[in-house]
């Protein structure tokens, strides 16, 4: 006959499953495998990238910032796009954000708040190594959402011209559902919590993105791309990612070809569909049409 668990070996039983229920939701939302620690801010990458001695040209006067999404980094989440970028003759730059002890490779875990400021600090030195006065910024998943935050409240509309996010987390996302488990059973929230706080920052209804939303999505002055995949498995509903105001233009990348699967982590990592739609954000003067072929 089995014995029945003693109370303390019956609350570690559950936290054990709260636990790996909520690691299971997080893990859901990687935007990016890790697979080598990302090099501080400032090493330059044989692609291109990160190299401070780069100087924007005439035809593309303005450097360009990456900002990695939750769980990633500034190597892992542009291995395709920042040499795409340098190859079109963009001055390309990422930053690591939202870093927590402990967790060296996975970032974009830390008060939203905190990574803002990260972010301004950062185009700040951007702006001094290039001698120029506005960056655009290009951002995945809580990338494409958390700089405007740095917008909005951080001063950041006088040194950006456009924000373009790639499946952001705008409006938060219900992670098909899954997120409703933190309101559900509070034990959940509690570790997802220890995971990182951005997680619950960026659940719909979220205390953090009333803020952000509240009186408009955008600030005047800067324009604003959303590109979203109807596929989306993270930020859900899809329709949640695109934003409201004068100067933004919302994108879903099948509407440019039907044929195209992309989901959360491949439209930032892999889809030339949406890699063209970002050059025709950073250069609308030269855009051109985005097809299945791009």
């Amino acid at each position: 006959m089995k014995r029945k668990p003693t109370a303390p070996t019956a609350r570690r039983v559950r936290r054990s499953t709260v636990t790996a229920v909520a690691t299971a939701c997080a893990v859901v939302a990687l935007p990016a495998t890790a697979s080598a620690a990302a090099p501080a801010d400032g090493g330059a990458h044989s692609s291109g990238w990160n190299d401070y001695s780069c100087k924007p040209s005439e035809r593309h006067p303005r450097p360009v910032v990456l900002v990695h999404g939750t769980f990633g980094n500034s190597v892992d989440n542009w291995l395709g796009l920042a040499p795409y970028l340098v190859k079109r003759g963009y001055c390309v730059f990422s930053l690591d954000y939202g870093q927590l002890p402990g967790k060296p490779l996975f970032h974009g875990l830390g008060p939203i708040e905190d990574s803002a400021k990260q972010l301004s600090a950062y185009v700040d030195k951007v702006l001094a190594a290039t001698g120029t006065n506005e960056v655009d910024l290009v951002g995945h998943s809580q990338g494409g959402m958390m700089p405007r935050q740095y917008l909005k409240f951080g001063g950041g509309a006088e040194k950006v011209n456009a924000l373009v996010g790639i499946a952001p987390s705008n409006h938060g996302t219900t992670l098909s559902g899954l997120a409703q488990l933190a309101d559900q059973f509070p034990p959940v929230g509690d570790v997802v919590e220890e995971i990182g706080p951005s997680l619950l920052q960026q659940k719909k209804g979220s205390a953090f993105l009333k803020k952000l939303n509240e009186g408009g999505d955008t600030v005047p002055g800067v324009d604003y791309t959303v590109i979203a995949s109807r596929y989306d498995e993270v930020v859900t509903p899809y329709e949640t990612q695109f934003l409201d105001g004068p100067d933004v233009h919302n994108v879903t990348v099948q509407d440019l070809c039907p044929l195209d699967l992309a989901e959360h982590l491949a439209i930032g990592l892999t889809d030339r569909v949406a890699w063209h739609e970002t050059a025709n954000a950073l250069d609308p003067a030269h855009a051109t049409p985005t097809t299945c072929l791009s």
